[in-house]
Formats: structure tokens, C-alpha cells, sequence
């Protein structure tokens, strides 16, 4: 049987049919989901895209987390179907509450989009066991709005509890407490990060083919269970 993925399509989504292309080249079927509908059409796991839902009035990823198909979305997270949130889907998980702390506008003020260097610090997610714990990766970066913070007591616990899936490197782009770019539930079936590997899955148009591996990840978690 095809494992089949859902993209959310949300008004002011930018990189869903990237997503697509990518669960596409990683041999999984991608699925085309409306942020108005609550099902999710059978599919085994979802990633929420990049790109300006509700064009972030009020706050990133605020208003997105009311679409009926969140409603869905974080009943399914939360027994245990893969969820991968990319840079306003990151912000989206937060807002949802599926992940812990906020997104807030980057310390220098501006967007920011440059080939970002990152280090996989967790290997054991649903996203990541195709890396490497340790592993240097290069995907693309583009935000305004893609500094990660948290109290200090939740920094702690997601350090002290392996929830920092990815850090960056060389340079902090957005100011995000700890250099934090990623972080998942304790379950590790969601993640959330603000680099975008679905456009580094082809040699022609991204840096590297690094972020190839977040969906052969899932691909194989799914195949396997």
C-alpha cells in the first residue's frame, strides 16, 4: 500500500506544492488537504507548510490554528500521526499548542532568506532517523518572524529531555534563544523547524539534496509500523 502524506493548504500558503514535490521524490503519495476541511482523507502523516497563513494578521500561525482541520490535526498528533510544521507550519504547532513556546519577529527586524547551516541534535524522531545525531546539514532559511523563545524553564526541559532537534550554525539568523531552529513533542512525532528542506531535494534548484532525508525519514517510520 502507498503511504500517503498531507499537505495543508492554508489561504497565503507559499511552499505546499513544494512539499508535495518532496514527499513525491522521497516515493511517498502526497495528498492535497483544505485547511476548511476536517478530515485528513486517511492519510499517515501531514506536514504544514511554509508561508503566510491568514497573511499573519494578528500573529504568525494564529488564526491557522482555528481551521477545522487543526481541530483534527492535533486529536491525531496526539495519538501519535507524524506532523512536521516548516517554518509557519512551525509557528502554527506552537500556536496549536502540540509544541511548546513561540515564534516572534527576528532581533534585527528584518527577513531574513539564506542557505542556512544547521546541526541535527536528535536522530530518534519520526523526521530525522535518515541523519545523523551530530550531523551538519545545509537547507534554505527565509523569515521574519522566526525567532524561537521560550521561559527559561521550558529551554531546560526541552535540552534536558533531547527536544532540540536542530541548531544553528556559524550564525544565529533570527536570534532564537540557544540557536534553537527545531524542536519536537516529547513523542517525537511532531517537529517543528524555520529552514525549509523541501527546497533542498534536487540538486538542480536547492544548495544541497540535505533536506531529502526529513521526508525518506517518515517514509520509512511508516513502512516499518
Amino acid at each position: 500500500m502507498t503511504t500517503r502524506i498531507g499537505v495543508v493548504t492554508f489561504p497565503g500558503s507559499l511552499d505546499d506544492v513544494d512539499a508535495r514535490r518532496a514527499i513525491r521524490l522521497a516515493g511517498a503519495e502526497p495528498v492535497a488537504l483544505w485547511h476548511r476541511d476536517k478530515s485528513l482523507n486517511q492519510v499517515d502523516a501531514v506536514v504544514l507548510p511554509g508561508g503566510f497563513s491568514y497573511g499573519d494578521y494578528l500573529r504568525c500561525g494564529a488564526i491557522a490554528r482555528f481551521s477545522p482541520v487543526m481541530e483534527t490535526i492535533v486529536d491525531q498528533a496526539r495519538a501519535g500521526l507524524p506532523v512536521l510544521g516548516i517554518c509557519n507550519g512551525f509557528q502554527v504547532l506552537c500556536e496549536s499548542h502540540l509544541l511548546p513556546g513561540a515564534l516572534t519577529r527576528n532581533d534585527h527586524l528584518h527577513f531574513v532568506c539564506r542557505d542556512q547551516r544547521l546541526r541535527v541534535e536528535n536522530a530518534d524522531t519520526a523526521w530525522t532517523s535518515d541523519y545523523a545525531e551530530g550531523q551538519e546539514i545545509t537547507v534554505p532559511l527565509k523569515n521574519g518572524e522566526g525567532g524561537y523563545v521560550a521561559d527559561e524553564r521550558t529551554l531546560d526541559e526541552l535540552e534536558a529531555t533531547g527536544r532540540v532537534v536542530f541548531r544553528y550554525l556559524d550564525v544565529n539568523p533570527n536570534g532564537s534563544r540557544r540557536d534553537i531552529a527545531g524542536i519536537c513533542n516529547e513523542a517525537g512525532n511532531v517537529v517543528g523547524l524555520m529552514p525549509h528542506p523541501e527546497h533542498a531535494v534536487e540538486a538542480l534548484t536547492g544548495p544541497t539534496t540535505d533536506g531529502l532525508g526529513f521526508f525518506t525519514s517518515v517514509l520509512k517510520k511508516l513502512v516499518a509500523s
